[in-house]
């Protein structure tokens, strides 16, 4: 046959042709089915069905087939039934011989059990096996011996063995999956007697899904809306794909190198992320070197939990880090010509500040005031750009001012705003207040809110160069924080953007309608300055926003995410504890697929999260808008009214009992492992050197890997104030500790 292929098993075995991955079960109310089961070769115009043939043996024989689950260990029978010719009470038997040892099944169909009838069907499928003698090879109950065939006849049942098979059905029904079904031939040859008592070794199909179940197409990604991403990961991505199931699918990279290694990582997403079987939003992973200089070229595939299948691979491709965005290291790079050979005094200037002065290298102090002021025709200036071709025009200028000095020569000769960007981009506070000072006294001027080809005015560049005092200054002097960026962001956007807290707390303490406004203004992503600060991990930023009135259950404008949910995707249980806490946030907002920040959590696994939302009120009834189960059939047969359908409550997709017991109503108990345990004098074996170097480590800014959090961990918290007076806190408390731990080695 056509698409078929043999499985040798003894002296006498079966033939079984390989079958189709997916298949329609249908249910009884839906009337026969269109077509039997076809094989896996089945083509237009040239149908396989499922074939058997029994090796090395000519005479009669029979052929029986049954469904029987797909667990990995035992074989248990099925509660589905088949149907077709020669098929009743949910089995299929066929006569083989006396010369043709084949047997094609061509109108085999499945008929879907309702859940409710699983277990009564189940029980009447096990006790015909049992008084047939058809359940040899099935696993029913312990107590219940296999008949052999090559002595059994048919026979009524003991009290004992039907309560037993009460009670396997019962449990069994809870843990079948009823999406997939294998089929199993076994073949049976007569004995001298002429009954079909002699067994062959039964040969079981592979798995057969449900045509409408995730798990039953192959696995395919039809489209992607980025192929490439940085380094570091975080990219989002949509994929669109055919059907999947949301609690068993990944997105795998991979990339495999010249001596056969893989490196592999996995998006990241969650059950919630999953839109309707079809479409997967999820981020990219880091790639395995954040250094590389040049693109690297990897592949990205989906890969089903269950079964470890994966798609067809898609190239994808990593760039290096792009570590300034705002073009603000490329600008101070740049080279300039030397000015001293066209004018006198000032020193050279090859690099940006190269001059003397305030533009000075050095840094030193503005001596404008002191130095002779060069006044330069504009004919001049012409002519020795003219000899530098390939030099920006606003660079020469920056440049011609940085000899000269000439505040008022060089405002009035570059009015369209390029002298007080490059002096900010430059790091020249100084230069940048004397130019203030002279643009200030322009009538109607513009040049404070002058914009870049990038659409920075001068505040956006003070703000991304985290120059405070700037800020100010061009505050006082009029600036707008209004204005966008190419990218739809304001100075405000861009503060939280960075967990610049400092600069932040400047920008908020410009009360009025403009502040006010700025809060609820998104960027061209969609997300206001609020979910910038979740995203950017700033406790601090996002405290001082919620203090100034920022909307807190604002939706960002792609998915309708507020703070609280990308709070909880961020895993951060303080951004969230803030939000709820202090900015009365609303636990169970939705997003536009009707999620809850507890669906986020539930579908992450994070117990705390859970845990934490429950404490606040979250309810884990609400269902989203995404169906559970594609169980319109289920529904029609069992009465449901027609067109009424469930979503998917945060229980429904709990990714651990831990979470699971959470939301049903369980304390939570956060898992507290030993206290480690340190050898006396551990400490005190470093040497001097080596305790200096930990010192150094320990004095790090980052507050969740310095010396205050070392303090808290190692139980001396309380006296971290006292620390800060020392002129070393780092090593006195690791003094203090060493102390402690001599003294109370028990406590430590």
């Amino acid at each position: 046959m056509g698409g078929c292929c043999s499985v040798q098993l003894c002296s006498q075995c079966a033939l079984i042709c390989v079958l189709q991955r997916g298949f329609r079960f249908r249910y009884g109310c839906e009337g026969p089915s269109h077509g039997g089961l076809p094989g896996a070769s089945s083509e237009k115009n040239k149908k396989t069905y499922p074939t058997v043939k029994i090796c090395n043996y000519v005479g009669n024989a029979k052929i029986v087939v049954q469904l029987v689950t797909c667990g990995k260990t035992a074989v248990h029978l099925h509660a589905h039934s088949l149907v077709g010719k020669q098929c009743e009470k949910g089995i299929c038997l066929v006569q083989l011989g006396p010369k043709e040892m084949t047997s094609v099944f061509p109108n085999l169909g499945i008929l879907h059990v309702t859940k409710k009838n699983v277990a009564s069907t189940l029980e009447q499928r096990m006790v015909h096996a049992c008084i047939m003698g058809y359940n040899n090879g099935i696993v029913i109950h312990p107590e219940i011996n296999h008949r052999h065939i090559e002595t059994c006849s048919m026979r009524e049942l003991t009290e004992r063995e039907r309560e037993l098979i009460h009670q396997a059905s019962i449990q069994q029904a809870k843990e079948m999956d009823l999406s997939v079904v294998r089929l199993m031939f076994t073949a049976l040859l007569p004995d001298s007697s002429c009954r079909f008592t002699r067994r062959l070794e039964p040969v079981i199909s592979d798995p057969i899904y449900d045509s409408k179940a995730p798990n039953a197409s192959n696995l395919r990604i039809v489209r992607m809306d980025k192929t490439a991403g940085c380094v570091t990961g975080g990219d989002e991505v949509y994929l669109l794909c055919d059907k999947v199931q949301k609690d068993d699918i990944q997105v795998r990279f991979y990339e495999e190198n010249e001596n056969g290694g893989i490196w592999e990582a996995l998006g990241d997403f969650g059950p919630t992320d999953v839109h309707r079987q079809f479409a997967i939003v999820f981020r990219t992973p880091k790639y395995r070197d954040l250094t590389i200089s040049k693109p690297a070229s990897v592949f990205v595939q989906l890969r089903r939990r269950s079964d470890n299948e994966t798609s067809e691979p898609k190239p994808f491709t990593y760039y290096p880090q792009i570590n300034d965005k705002e073009e603000v290291q490329r600008k101070r790079q740049k080279l300039l010509p030397n000015f001293s050979d066209h004018f006198g005094g000032g020193g050279g200037g090859g690099m940006y500040g190269g001059g003397g002065g305030a533009a000075g290298g050095g840094g030193g102090e503005y001596k404008g005031a002191n130095r002779e002021t060069y006044s330069l025709p504009s004919s001049k200036l012409v002519c020795i750009w003219r000899k530098c071709p390939d030099f920006d025009l606003g660079i020469l200028i920056y440049g011609t001012y940085c000899e000269c000095h000439d505040v008022q020569w060089f405002v009035s000769f570059f009015p369209n705003d390029r002298a007080l960007h490059l002096a900010i981009i430059h790091l020249q506070p100084l230069v940048a207040q004397q130019l203030l000072q002279v643009i200030v006294s322009i009538p109607n001027n513009e040049i404070v809110d002058m914009r870049n080809h990038l659409y920075q005015t001068p505040l956006h560049l003070a703000v991304i160069t985290r120059q405070t005092e700037v800020v100010e200054l061009l505050l006082k002097a009029g600036a707008d924080m209004s204005l966008l960026d190419c990218h739809g962001n304001s100075v405000l956007h861009k503060a939280a953007e960075q967990g610049d807290v400092k600069t932040l707390n400047i920008l908020l303490n410009k009360k009025g309608k403009a502040l006010t406004d700025l809060l609820a203004l998104p960027n061209n992503a969609g997300c206001y300055a609020i979910h910038l600060a979740v995203l950017a991990n700033s406790l601090p930023c996002l405290r001082q926003l919620i203090a100034a009135g920022a909307a807190v259950d604002a939706q960002e404008q792609r998915s309708g995410r507020t703070a609280l949910h990308l709070a909880v995707e961020q895993e951060n249980i303080s951004l969230a504890g803030s939000l709820l806490l202090e900015g009365n946030a609303e636990v169970d907002a939705i997003t536009f697929d009707g999620c809850t920040p507890l669906h986020v959590a539930a579908g992450r696994g994070s117990a705390k999260l859970s845990a934490l939302l429950m404490a606040a009120g979250a309810d884990p009834h609400i269902e989203n808008y995404e169906p559970l189960d594609d169980k319109t059939e289920e529904f029609l047969e069992e009465g449901d009214d027609e067109g009424i359908f469930h979503g998917t409550k945060p229980l429904d997709i709990a990714a651990t009992q831990e979470v699971y017991e959470t939301l049903n109503g369980k304390p939570y108990q956060p898992k507290s492992g030993p206290a480690p345990t340190f050898p006396q004098g551990d400490l005190g074996q470093l040497d001097v050197e080596a305790k200096l170097e930990l010192c150094k480590l320990l004095e790090v800014p980052d507050p969740s890997l310095n010396w205050m959090t070392l303090a808290q961990k190692l139980g001396l918290g309380i006296l971290i104030n006292a620390f800060k007076l020392s002129p070393s806190p780092s090593k006195t408390l690791l003094d203090n500790y060493e102390v402690s731990w001599l003294l109370f080695p028990s406590k430590m």
